[in-house]
């Protein structure tokens, strides 16, 4: 059984469609990334996971249960959202002593998770420090203790590492790891590229569909757009007329040059059309981020 199910969801707001149909299922032990730009509906699909809002069409199931039918489901699930949700004047003790009284967990064991969480997300030495005096980096390790406490079997992080620095986003994703070995099945939406690919398996999603599916790695094999940077030319030229071929499925800056996705079978167009400007198209590697890209129809 998947520990976690979205089967067709569909979730509105106004005349808004934030899910036109998602469907993906997270298995215990894995890292499952719902990879997509702002607004793709990232969060609305974590939002009706855990039953903080009902869909309007399809199912939703964490460990074979209806997480919008109360019961013991919910004691099951984490959830780290993307704001900032701890309570700022209470200090990194008494937040995690607010949690572990909220989840019932009696004072002998909250005591043994508590050290156990303060030590792997090395907060030890900070527990008399305010949540609203703290780093990103600092606050999103102790929201991630602070929604472990219960040990849940599903957590779902909404970009966990937003506003955070390189160092503490690397240490988060140790932490990760680490839960997972004990049979977590854990479900990150992100818009990093680096992040995706640290996944098992991704999702990526655009405007509340999911567009491609599955291993990074095996994404970028499978990955049949040709990929070139530009060299050479005007570039301000270049850019104008990039933006009215439709041959081009992404673009962005690589230091001094200019990255290409191109649909596949139009490079000798595309080549063709650049040339006259100058521009010399080197072929080049694909990468996540190019998948992306192409997919997704994201502006990077």
């Amino acid at each position: 059984m998947h520990a976690v199910v979205a089967d067709g969801l569909v979730r509105r707001f106004g005349a808004v469609e934030a899910l036109r149909g998602l469907s993906f299922s997270v298995d215990a032990g894995e890292i499952y990334g719902l990879v997509g730009p702002d607004g793709a509906g990232k969060t609305t699909a974590i939002r009706v996971l855990t039953g903080l809002v009902d869909p309007h069409g399809g199912t939703a199931r964490i460990l074979g249960q209806d997480p919008g039918a109360g019961g013991d489901v919910r004691e099951q699930m984490g959830l780290m959202p993307q704001q900032y949700s701890l309570y700022g004047d209470l200090t990194i003790a008494e937040n995690l002593t607010f949690f572990g009284d909220l989840f019932c967990i009696p004072k002998d064991v909250f005591m043994a998770r508590r050290e156990r969480l303060l030590d792997i997300t090395r907060l030890a030495r900070f527990t008399d420090r305010r949540a609203d005096s703290l780093s990103g980096g600092m606050y999103k390790k102790l929201a991630l203790a602070c929604s472990l406490l219960h040990q849940p079997k599903v957590l779902m992080l909404d970009e966990p590492t937003n506003g955070v620095d390189p160092v503490s986003r690397r240490e988060l994703w140790a932490l990760l790891y680490e839960f997972i070995g004990d049979g977590m099945a854990i479900l990150v939406s992100t818009p990093y590229m680096d992040e995706a690919s640290r996944c098992h398996r991704v999702g990526l999603i655009s405007q509340g569909r999911l567009v491609a599916e599955g291993a990074p790695r095996d994404l970028v094999r499978d990955f049949d757009h040709p990929v070139v940077e530009v060299e050479g030319g005007d570039r301000h030229a270049i850019e104008e007329l990039l933006l009215t071929m439709p041959a081009i499925r992404g673009t962005h800056p690589v230091g001094t040059r200019l990255r290409l996705v191109i649909a596949p079978g139009e490079l000798e167009s595309v080549r063709a059309q650049l040339t006259p400007l100058g521009a010399v198209l080197n072929p080049a590697v694909p990468d996540f981020e190019d998948v992306f890209l192409a997919r997704t129809g994201a502006v990077a």
